[in-house]
């Protein structure tokens, strides 16, 4: 309970300062890593036609906590999209992902859209920051499709969203992942 309280109590700050830092540094809010996925930041209202309009969403897959989608989510504004929140992405018998400062459930399914919605459109996968939850998940994204080992899949993330940040357990995460759908 302590570490949820936490990271309630540290979203608004930290979102502040992604905000912040993405105008003083060289970040931008989201990359896109292929042709058919974007990993980013939360994508606020007023970015819905930037995102629909110029990079051909179509999709959003939010790796957030449901509080903390309420004051500046996209949700109501992207409403035309297909929306896939984290609770329908993971079945409701498995734990959700926990909140930020904890490492995502390691039954990540990849990213849930099927080859049509994904050959039509690009999907935007978001966290907070665009930097561990989403990075994660499109770290097995992108394993599945390349067949690529952790290592591969975080260097290209870096390649394109230079400020990643894979903790231990995210690590964790990507290399179970790895073991159970690439490893023979």
């Amino acid at each position: 309970m302590g570490t949820a309280m936490l990271a309630r109590m540290s979203f608004y700050p930290t979102l502040l300062y992604n905000v912040v830092m993405e105008k003083v540094t060289s970040r931008r809010w989201y990359d896109r890593m292929d042709d058919t996925v974007i990993l980013g930041a939360l994508p606020f209202q007023n970015m819905t036609r930037q995102l629909v309009e110029e990079e051909n969403v179509k999709g959003v897959v939010s790796m957030n906590e449901t509080y903390e989608l309420k004051i500046f989510s996209n949700d109501a504004a992207v409403s035309q999209l297909h929306v896939i929140t984290l609770k329908m992405m993971i079945k409701q018998t498995q734990p959700i992902i926990p909140p930020m400062f904890l490492p995502p459930n390691n039954k990540l399914p990849g990213v849930p859209m099927d080859q049509n919605q994904m050959n039509s459109g690009t999907v935007y996968v978001h966290c907070k920051a665009g930097r561990t939850r989403s990075a994660t998940l499109v770290g097995c994204y992108l394993m599945m499709k390349h067949g690529w080992t952790p290592n591969e899949a975080a260097e290209y993330m870096r390649s394109k969203r230079p400020h990643i940040l894979l903790h231990t357990k995210q690590w964790e995460a990507l290399d179970i992942f790895h073991r159970r759908h690439l490893s023979h």
